[in-house]
């Protein structure tokens, strides 16, 4: 990239996170020789160990009990149910990971009324990955896991575990890719259809409806830049269209991450009543960052698929681990059922290879076939050892029984550095408890503004391409952030990770702003104050 001449109306043109990948270029060059410091991705520099001591104390006593069958060289045999939990105990010792694996299996037995070899069984094979996903959707005892997880730090006790199915994926992105296609598939979604957006969100969620393949109708229902990023009551109410097909939620927001409040979750209630067949996608990725939180999924269960990810709280983008559920009466399954019979003959052609009776083929079921273009449905399913990682995840948390250290070392990590920067910014920071607290926005016109005068803010509006203070930061100074225009927001947010820096460089980051914003009011004064 020739950092004299850059094109930003080519720049423009590009996604949030290819634009940080040209800043990215840029910053470790910087001309002030400055740290690099790139604040743009949300990958979080911590990890969750438990999980992680826990899977591979399971691989090795897995292959232990490979080896009791077949040893020869290294090559082992297969696992034998019979006596396994006498060998593990025996296998176990007193330490901490030790300890969290007979903690996890006790939960397992008295509050998920799981019986225990089948755990320990279910547990080694799919931590050594020898056998096919199955069922194809989900490990029988890891679903029993997962929803337990959910029902813990997503429905804000509403009662939904039995009632859902998970279908675990790799990682959120899979998701979204799986659902998309799945209900353009079925004809749920179809090219010129009308879907409503909360904005600003994740790229993606804007982006993949503009594509060719579905060329679907964007209406935005915009969150509040001046209401610290809350979303009005008035802009739900355009969900009441019923042109509108499907209502996309990141919830907390990204960027904003700012999860929706009581009265917004109640006007979706109230909105779905007046809309019956609204399809919700929500995207609860950040929820476990918010005291109190509560889905969409758990407002309006029937209309809603939910996406999560493990990889942000327990550090673990790597793993590609998240999951789809759905409510097991759901508006998916009826819509199908009343297709005319055109529609469903196309549908019955399409599945007609997984089973015999497709009008009978559950929604989920056609997603995870889907994902794996049908014909290989028999083989679908996330690996088992991500499997066993996502149950691992979950049990770290849930043997606690009430106030997680982890949970609270995430939040104190986010908090910490969300305050180190704001003040460092000289901004008020929203302590609301919606607040996530995982990204901030901050608006370089608004803080402009506050720092100098109007007329400055006004200055850098009509006189720089947006782009010009985030190069600007990149190439002088060697801090990364994100244009929020690719997020949905208006020009002059950039978005700011709380996440994947150490904490002492937040503070760095908020000087360095101020530094860059001094040096455009010192230009400013040369021309315009004479």
């Amino acid at each position: 990239m020739d950092h004299t001449k850059i094109d930003k109306n080519k720049l423009n043109e590009l996604g949030a996170f290819e634009i940080s990948f040209e800043m990215i270029e840029l910053a470790q060059e910087n001309l002030d020789n400055n740290i690099f410091l790139n604040a743009g991705r949300g990958n979080p520099n911590w990890i969750n160990t438990k999980a992680r001591l826990a899977f591979n104390r399971i691989v090795e006593f897995g292959i232990k009990e490979s080896q009791r069958t077949i040893n020869m060289a290294d090559l082992a045999g297969y696992t034998k149910i019979r006596g396994v939990e006498d060998r593990l105990n025996n296998f176990l010792g007193n330490n901490d990971t030790d300890q969290f694996i007979k903690d996890a299996l006790v939960y397992c037995k008295d509050k998920l009324d799981l019986k225990t070899d089948e755990v320990i069984k279910e547990f080694i094979d799919g931590a050594i990955g020898n056998n096919y996903p199955v069922p194809s959707r989900a490990l029988v005892n890891t679903e029993v896991i997962l929803n337990r997880y959910l029902q813990e730090t997503l429905y804000n006790g509403v009662d939904l575990e039995k009632d859902t199915l998970v279908f675990p994926t790799e990682g959120g992105t899979a998701a979204m890719v799986y659902i998309f296609n799945s209900l353009k598939r079925n004809n749920l979604i179809k090219a010129g259809d009308k879907i409503a957006i909360n904005t600003p969100i994740f790229t993606p969620y804007l982006q993949i409806p503009e594509l060719a393949e579905f060329d679907l109708v964007e209406v935005f229902v915009e969150s509040d830049e001046k209401d610290n990023w809350d979303i009005s009551l008035d802009e739900l109410d355009k969900l009441k269209d019923p042109q509108i097909k499907a209502f996309f939620v990141v919830n907390p927001s990204n960027p904003a991450s700012k999860a929706l409040n009581q009265d917004a979750l109640q006007k979706i209630k109230e909105v779905v009543a007046v809309n019956p067949d609204l399809i919700v996608l929500t995207d609860d990725v950040y929820g476990t960052f918010v005291e109190d939180f509560q889905t969409v999924y758990s407002v309006v269960p029937e209309n809603t698929i939910l996406v999560y990810s493990y990889s942000k709280l327990f550090g673990a983008t790597g793993w590609r681990v998240g999951l789809i559920a759905l409510h097991k009466n759901n508006i998916f399954d009826r819509l199908i059922s009343n297709f005319d019979e055109k529609t469903k003959a196309e549908l019955n052609n399409r599945y007609k290879i997984v089973t015999n009776e497709v009008d009978k083929l559950s929604f989920m079921e056609r997603i995870v076939a889907d994902s794996r273009s049908v014909g290989l449905y028999h083989t679908a399913g996330l690996s088992t050892p991500q499997q066993i990682m996502e149950a691992l995840f979950s049990l770290s948390h849930l043997v606690h029984e009430g106030k997680d250290p982890y949970f609270e070392a995430c939040d104190d990590i986010v908090n910490t550095r969300y305050e180190d920067l704001h003040e460092a910014l000289g901004i008020q920071p929203d302590e609301s408890k919606e607040n996530a607290k995982y990204y901030s926005i901050i608006n370089i016109y608004e803080l402009a503004a506050a720092k100098y005068d109007q007329e400055f803010s006004d200055y850098l509006v009509k006189n720089f391409n947006r782009l010009d203070f985030l190069i600007s930061l990149a190439k002088q100074n060697g801090v990364v952030l994100m244009d929020g225009v690719g997020f949905g927001t208006s020009e002059g947010n950039l978005r700011v990770s709380q996440a994947n820096l150490p904490t002492e460089y937040y503070e760095l980051i908020g000087k360095q702003i101020n530094n860059l914003l001094e040096e455009y009011y010192d230009t400013y004064k040369k021309k315009h104050l004479k």
